[in-house]
């Protein structure tokens, strides 16, 4: 189980999780879009590696970018369309076996 908090809304989800100087095992952040569509993401003000898992509207998982390196420009995406995408710790996904077709369960996440 990952604890999250949900990014929701714009100014939220353009925030993220930057300027965290740490993040604890088994927590993230949820991020919810209105819609599925080939969502990236870019790591310029994020100071910690990420793991960036990203969820189709079934919730299950489409793809994962593992070891996300921290404060870089570059554009990161799995190429294929996403309504939630997961950031966890650099190494988390591997180490809980998280990988394309496996399947969350939201837990009290508001929508």
């Amino acid at each position: 189980m990952v604890k999250v908090e949900v990014a929701s809304d714009d100014s939220s989800r353009s925030r993220g999780l930057m300027f965290r100087r740490a993040l604890d095992p088994d927590h993230g952040m949820l991020f919810v879009f209105p819609s599925s569509e080939e969502h990236s993401f870019w790591m310029h003000d994020t100071l910690i590696a990420l793991d960036l898992i990203f969820l189709d509207e079934s919730r299950s998982v489409v793809g994962v970018v593992a070891h996300a390196a921290p404060q870089t420009d570059t554009s990161r995406t799995v190429g294929k369309p996403s309504r939630y995408v997961v950031e966890v710790g650099a190494g988390e996904a591997a180490e809980h076996a998280v990988g394309p077709g496996t399947r969350a369960v939201f837990i009290d996440v508001p929508e």
